[in-house]
């Protein structure tokens, strides 16, 4: 079952791929200090992934107005990551869920991804977003089984403007 507000958030953490190279991000080091809005992405280096990852990107000024992190997390590797962050100039720190633990603990992993194409991948995670204030609570959650309907960034937008 899907996190859903007022839970808490299930804290974890994953690689990304820095300047510096791999490095590991918990979700808790935000506890205490700011919002932060996970999205979640089936995969990297496609088209309403692009959309989403570049138009969150272009506007990163506004999320840290409303004292929020954005974090992008796909099943991807962090390396696949970092070359296609690096080929669409996306800004959003991007976290690697390789082995689909964090999209299953969050409940929004598909138990099958198109299986009208017969690809035979579990675990890729729905397009989801939620916002977890400096306390850890989810204060907003949304997910899609349709990998290409995008979440609603004003909903996003309105409940962290409330946490402020």
């Amino acid at each position: 079952m899907a996190l859903k507000v007022g839970d808490k958030a299930l804290d974890f953490e994953l690689t990304t791929k820095s300047a510096e190279g791999p490095k590991k991000i918990k979700l808790s080091g935000n506890f205490g200090r700011k919002n932060t809005v996970l999205l979640f992405f089936p995969m990297a280096f496609t088209g309403v992934c692009t959309k989403e990852m570049c138009e969150v990107s272009q506007g990163l000024g506004a999320y840290a107005g409303l004292n929020a992190d954005v974090l992008g997390i796909s099943g991807d590797n962090p390396f696949a990551q970092g070359a296609w962050a690096e080929k669409e100039k996306i800004t959003v720190p991007l976290l690697s869920d390789y082995e689909h633990k964090v999209a299953r603990a969050y409940g929004i992993a598909y138990d099958s991804f198109l299986p009208q194409k017969n690809l035979g991948m579990s675990g890729v995670p729905k397009r989801s977003a939620f916002v977890i204030d400096k306390q850890g609570v989810v204060r907003y959650a949304e997910s899609s089984d349709d990998p290409g309907q995008l979440p609603n960034f004003d909903k996003i937008k309105d409940v962290l403007a409330q946490l402020k």
